[in-house]
């Protein structure tokens, strides 16, 4: 089998994998252990970070309850990424589009700026305790060299390239799209104070190996003007990019060098001077679902080599090497927008297939910033809320007509994980070599274990993921912890299964109502809480305790003590 190649394989950090080798039966139990003694490094909140396309849904009733939510969940500030906050439109939000009309011109050409819209999109944040991941872009209608057609109306099942319309292409004054962006700024520093502004990330546009209608060296010119009229405003505010697609391959590589190597030696095209600004490296990193014979395969190889990639340029050059990586966005495909009718396999995003699959993936982007030195800051989980959409249709979002998915559990229990990151070796988790190489394909599924301890207390992850959504076994996890500085401590377990904290699974139980009751709307919204399944005091003994879970395939359990 695959999996006998590496079992015996050890990695001395925070997701090791050991095994005896003498009893094949042993394979049969997941064993974990974790040593509270061993620390590794802070546990940094590399999750807090969320993105949308649709800017508009952000003030909408249910986009402002799932803020509300993903805000109370995290023990620092969400940091939070939208598109389209320049575009020029009504305000109305649809599938992968949302317009401000910041910008517009009178009939001489001078220009009109209107905060209102993005003001309400920062407002809603600001007063949650949240801070923007601010995208400066995309070119409002009055600037485009190319304005006509503008307002795409995409919906699932078109050519994904239909929403490339007049946003897409470079500014027709230069120097107009620096003012606006120096405006921009301005405004945000007379509304919410300078410190609060300082704390804010700014990143110019989005993906231009695909959305961006010109040349690199077109691109390279739009971010210089842009990161010029934002440190014109504040000097000491943060301006990165590039926030490339497809970070692995070899088009995007030449982008990210090449952009890399303009702002620490090219000519700014704003300036005339040398370099550009550059406080953060920002790429993207995506997996690859399919479906084979009826089955959805997921496939976290392409995200984590992509993310693997990016660690590895920015590391690169010595100008570039401690700068705060961002990882814009970070999941396990392209197409939020994309539902399951007409991608079946994106079946995965309901259930906890996308939950299992986001805890394994997020404790080894902390493995590869380990490996790499990498000063990880963020990776943005792509997915938010859809207003107005079927219940359960299959978009990746983290909620559906308020009710929170699986997944959204997974960010509560990495909300409670603070402190240091420790050590954790479980004889069941692939090692990160072969997921690098064939993902997670093995006879055996995936049981891992990330960890944490505090002052006060500690935390176990621990996940059953495999890449085939087949039905597998329960299986008995015994999770030992050692060097528990207190002999009583309050033990308890929460649990994303099937049966727990899994709205999806009582919705199709209610027969997939299309319009559920007021009370079923109730019950879905209790049942997409995070659920705690057991409480109680423990004796700890020399210093240790064992904790035994049985979980389902594609389950995510949380162990926490708190003395």
């Amino acid at each position: 089998m695959m999996y006998k190649r590496f079992l015996y394989l050890l990695i001395t950090t925070s997701l090791s994998a050991t095994v005896p080798a003498h009893s094949q039966d042993i394979l049969k139990q997941a064993v974990i252990t974790v040593d509270l003694n061993k620390e590794i490094a802070p546990m940094r909140p590399v999750w807090a970070w969320f993105g949308y396309d649709e800017p508009n849904y952000t003030y909408m009733k249910d986009g402002k309850k799932l803020l509300t939510e993903i805000a109370k969940l995290s023990p620092v500030p969400v940091y939070v990424r939208a598109h389209s906050l320049l575009v020029s439109g009504n305000g109305i939000g649809a599938l992968k589009w949302g317009s401000t009309n910041a910008y517009t011109e009178d009939t001489a050409g001078k220009p009109i700026y209107n905060w209102k819209i993005i003001d309400s999109i920062f407002d809603t944040y600001i007063k949650r305790g949240m801070k923007p991941l601010a995208q400066i872009g995309f070119m409002p209608e009055a600037l485009s060299i190319h304005p006509k057609p503008y307002r795409h109306y995409w919906k699932p099942g078109d050519p994904y390239s239909d929403i490339m319309t007049g946003w897409a292409y470079p500014p027709k004054d230069y120097d107009k799209w620096r003012e606006l962006v120096y405006q921009w700024v301005k405004h945000c520093i007379i509304r919410y104070g300078q410190k609060e502004v300082e704390s804010w990330y700014w990143e110019v546009w989005n993906e231009p190996n695909g959305y961006w209608k010109g040349t690199q060296e077109e691109f390279f010119k739009l971010y210089d003007y842009a990161a010029d009229g934002v440190k014109k405003a504040l000097p000491t505010a943060k301006v990165g990019g590039l926030d490339i697609a497809g970070t692995r391959s070899k088009n995007a590589q030449d982008w990210l060098n090449n952009f890399i190597k303009h702002c620490i030696s090219g000519t700014n095209y704003a300036t005339g001077e040398k370099g550009a600004p550059l406080d953060a490296v920002l790429f993207h990193a995506k997996g690859s679902p399919r479906l084979i014979n009826g089955v959805v395969r997921m496939d976290m190889m392409p995200q984590l080599n992509d993310i693997e990639t990016g660690f590895r340029i920015t590391r690169s050059y010595p100008e570039t090497k401690d700068l705060p990586i961002i990882i814009g966005e970070s999941d396990p495909e392209g197409c939020a927008a994309c539902g399951m009718t007409t991608n079946p396999e994106n079946a995965y995003r309901n259930g906890t297939m996308y939950s299992s699959y986001t805890a394994a993936t997020f404790a080894r982007e902390y493995l590869l910033a380990d490996q790499t030195k990498a000063n990880f800051l963020g990776a943005v989980s792509w997915s938010f809320e859809f207003e107005n959409q079927p219940w359960f249709y299959g978009f990746r979002d983290l909620a559906t007509n308020g009710v929170d998915k699986p997944v959204l559990n997974v960010f509560r229990m990495f909300g409670m994980m603070k402190g240091k990151r420790i050590t954790s070796e479980s004889n069941r988790m692939y090692l990160l070599e072969e997921v690098l190489k064939t993902s997670i394909r093995g006879e055996q599924s995936d049981i891992g274990a990330l960890a944490s301890k505090d002052i006060k207390s500690a935390a176990v992850m621990v996940w059953n993921y495999h890449d085939d959504d087949k039905q597998g076994p329960t299986e008995a996890v015994s999770i030992t912890i050692d060097n528990i500085p207190v002999k009583k401590a309050t033990l308890k377990i929460y649990l994303i299964d099937a049966n727990n904290s899994n709205s999806y699974e009582v919705w199709k139980k209610m027969g997939s109502p299309k319009t559920p009751t007021q009370q079923q709307i109730a019950a879905l919204e209790t049942a997409g809480q995070l659920k705690c399944i057991s409480t109680k005091k423990i004796q700890v003994k020399s210093g240790k305790t064992v904790v035994n879970l049985q979980l389902m395939r594609q389950a995510v359990a949380l162990a926490k003590l708190d003395w």
